[in-house]
């Protein structure tokens, strides 16, 4: 009885050492992304009302004019004085009204060689004339203080946070295009955007994984929208930033509420580069534009822009950018 039982015992190991010789081999543990926590600084509305201030200062920033070649100047200036690498893209290009102008996409760059990284943007030109159905004064050129400094006004202070407060193993590219403003009311889309459009077909490497723009970020109670171009082409990222913008307090000004498609500079970096990119702009409800009253009228000065605005998209773009150095988002 006792050497049955051994005998058992002895085949019944042996049974199992031949099953486990002959099960494939399991795969290594995927391996584990080692997310940081960085703390997200604070974004200061005060700093980039001014930075609003002093390009409303040089005049309206109309391609060819002396106001355009000193904020240019201004813009690389203080971006290498917060450190970043820059690079000036510059294009000649014709304008629907058969002008030529050179234009300068400004290419800021933090961490230049890391190639996980993602593009903040804005443009930088503003509109030579104030031709809105609103406007009493068609003629005119707009001062561009929403319609494009207020955009730029949220990455400079980004780039002063980010030069405060440095990050590892992450990269940002934060980039202004010109020549987004001279497009022909009513005419071709592709008359819109050339900055955009030139940047598309002339990526900088390492390309960003996506990219964020910024356009009419600084009035009064903003209504920043689900646009359809972003969600045709960059949902994830248009779902998560909402999630994030909302979850900060942000909900009132981040709605999620769908509008229809833009022809802004998203819409070349998307279908041009094939780089996901959305839209941070505001859709007023009821509008008659579809823009705020003083959009394309020479009513977009200061007394457009609101600090708080300002503030709360500052806010979200900065913790997008130090979840993403740190893998948390």
């Amino acid at each position: 009885m006792k050497v049955r039982t051994l005998l058992f015992f002895f085949l019944s190991l042996l049974f199992s050492w031949t099953a486990c010789k002959n099960e494939p081999p399991k795969p290594p543990p995927l391996p584990q992304k080692e997310v940081k926590h960085y703390t997200v600084p604070a974004f200061n509305k005060d700093s980039s009302y001014v930075f609003v201030a002093k390009q409303l200062a040089f005049g309206p920033r109309v391609p060819s004019t002396p106001a355009h070649e000193a904020a240019r100047k201004w813009f690389v200036r203080k971006f290498k004085e917060y450190g970043f690498d820059v690079l000036e893209q510059k294009f000649q290009q014709k304008t629907f009204d058969g002008k030529t102008h050179e234009g300068v996409n400004i290419i800021a760059r933090y961490k230049p060689s890391e190639k996980r990284r993602i593009l903040l943007a804005a443009h930088w030109d503003s509109r030579p004339f104030s031709d809105s159905p609103l406007s009493t004064e068609p003629d005119k050129p707009v001062p561009g203080a929403d319609d494009g400094a207020s955009g730029v006004a949220v990455l400079l202070e980004i780039a002063r946070q980010i030069a405060a407060h440095p990050f590892d193993n992450f990269g940002v590219d934060l980039v202004l295009f010109d020549l987004e403003d001279y497009g022909e009311s009513g005419g071709a889309e592709d008359s819109w955007g050339l900055g955009a459009q030139y940047y598309a077909r002339h990526l900088t490497t390492p390309v960003p994984q996506y990219g964020i723009l910024l356009d009419m970020v600084g009035a009064k109670n903003a209504r920043f929208t689900k646009e359809q171009v972003s969600m045709t082409y960059a949902p994830q990222q248009m779902n998560k930033v909402w999630s994030l913008a909302q979850k900060m307090g942000y909900g009132h000004l981040f709605v999620n509420i769908p509008t229809g498609p833009l022809v802004d500079d998203h819409y070349f970096v998307n279908t041009i580069a094939g780089l996901p990119m959305i839209d941070i702009i505001n859709r007023p409800a009821g509008s008659s534009t579809g823009f705020v009253p003083h959009w394309h009228t020479p009513q977009d000065d200061l007394q457009a822009i609101d600090k708080n605005t300002l503030g709360a998209v500052g806010q979200v773009l900065l913790a997008v950018i130090y979840r993403e150095a740190g893998q948390a988002f």
